[in-house]
């Protein structure tokens, strides 16, 4: 495609929101280009088996749930670049997008570009992802059952994982760096009443052990006063330290809240810019689940369809996503 024609619609990012607004713009006509980046997937990409997304009764691998996502929106004509853009101008529409210098532009920009979980940093963490290593206990809880699992972190999102985690698994030790816990005085009582919840205090994670046998089978955590090294026995390891919203791209050009997720307009996915719409992890910071990724891509395609038609028929554009709930 030339620098001199315009689509209807750009889509930044490939994973279950990419990828739904994908389909729905596709099958409106909209001739979408997604750029889904060079590490295309999202999140799902390092997760084993997904059992909790509707339509698969038996589970799933996440990459092969990708790859049928992203399958289905080629089949509607999507066209889609396995590449990263490098920059984009939403200062005026049509909108400006690059690949390198290769200039793509759009009447309007779906920004699906999600989040990443903070990692710890060790080799022998990466290693084991998706064999015992896990981001998200509402998604791999149930793997667990009767077992014994790690926690790292001290805020709200771990103790509550934590708290999560002991409906399945038979003990929950949480690893935090300090003394004191950074959560809310409510979840740390919770936490601390719960029987099945360990503390283990001034500590991190220094090393996942099970690389041999393909699963985690212990965590070696160790003091941070003392530099003392122990061994906790585990057949799992949640790490929740955190998300970053993956905004770099649009940093200065978007109305981010304070932890750096875009924000939306009430329910619709319209942005601080007209014409531009966010869907996924990267404006939501609650769920963040496939399942809710996907739906909001669904509500961004839907928004972007109805801004264009209230465009070409010189309706208001402001109102145009509450229009569309009203339809």
């Amino acid at each position: 495609m030339t620098a001199g024609n315009v689509r209807d619609v750009i889509i930044l990012g490939g994973g279950p929101a990419g990828y739904t607004a994908a389909l729905y713009t596709a099958r409106a006509n909209m001739q979408p280009l997604v750029i889904e980046g060079v590490a295309w997937g999202g999140q799902l990409m390092i997760t084993s088996d997904v059992e909790n997304y509707p339509g698969y009764p038996d589970g799933v691998l996440g990459p092969e749930m990708m790859q049928d996502f992203r399958r289905q929106a080629e089949r509607f004509g999507a066209e889609l670049v396995t590449d990263d853009a490098t920059r984009v101008d939403l200062s005026s529409s049509p909108f400006r997008v690059w690949i390198g210098d290769e200039e793509h532009r759009a009447r309007t920009v779906i920004v699906a570009t999600g989040a990443t979980a903070r990692q710890l940093g060790l080799d022998s963490e990466r290693a084991l992802q998706g064999r015992g290593v896990s981001y998200c206990a509402v998604c791999d809880a149930a793997f667990f059952r009767d077992q014994t699992v790690v926690v790292a972190g001290g805020g709200d999102s771990a103790l509550e994982e934590a708290t999560f985690l002991t409906k399945f698994a038979s003990k929950v030790s949480i690893v935090h760096r300090r003394s004191e816990f950074r959560a809310s005085p409510i979840v740390v009582d919770r936490a601390r009443a719960n029987e099945k919840i360990e503390l283990v205090l001034d500590s991190v994670v220094a090393e996942v052990l099970g690389i041999d046998e393909g699963r985690v089978t212990g965590v070696v955590v160790e003091n941070v006063e003392t530099g003392e090294r122990t061994t906790l026995p585990a057949d799992g390891l949640f790490v929740a330290i955190g998300h970053d919203p993956t905004i770099a791209l649009v940093r200065d050009q978007l109305e981010l809240d304070q932890a750096g997720y875009i924000v939306t307009r009430g329910k619709s996915t319209a942005t601080s810019v007209p014409g531009v719409f966010a869907a996924g992890d990267v404006q939501d910071h609650v769920y963040r689940q496939a399942v809710t990724a996907a739906a909001s891509g669904c509500q961004a395609a839907l928004d972007a369809e109805r801004y264009l038609a209230a465009l070409d028929t010189g309706e208001s554009t402001a109102g145009a996503p509450e229009a569309s709930r009203a339809s």
